[in-house]
């Protein structure tokens, strides 16, 4: 396996793509090592417009509330908001909603 890694490093700086890199020469911002590896990763991704899988589901579950018009929308809005829970961090989570209480889910998710 080793070996595999050795020769495609080895590919790369033979086709000079090693010269090719965005900031090479330039210096680190200055606030690159008070953050964290996971910190810095999020500002990265972040400029690269990469949004976490939990962020997309959490949009599309806000729409489809502001869309629902019946208690069977309901339905599939729970589904998701499990599937939202599984995957997103606990402090956000958020409980299944009811018809009843649609206006008030509303105002939660934003």
């Amino acid at each position: 396996m080793d070996e595999k890694f050795n020769d495609l490093i080895g590919d790369i700086m033979k086709n000079s793509e090693m010269t090719k890199l965005p900031g090479q020469g330039k210096p680190l911002p200055k606030n690159y090592f008070q953050r964290d590896v996971f910190q810095n990763f999020q500002k990265i991704a972040k400029d690269a417009g990469f949004l976490p899988p939990w962020l997309e589901l959490q949009k599309e579950i806000t729409m489809l509330i502001h869309d629902a018009k019946e208690k069977n929308d309901m339905i599939e809005i729970n589904m998701k908001i499990k599937q939202y829970n599984k995957i997103c961090p606990s402090s956000m989570q958020r409980y299944p909603i009811s018809f009843e209480g649609l206006d008030k889910a509303k105002e939660i998710w934003k």
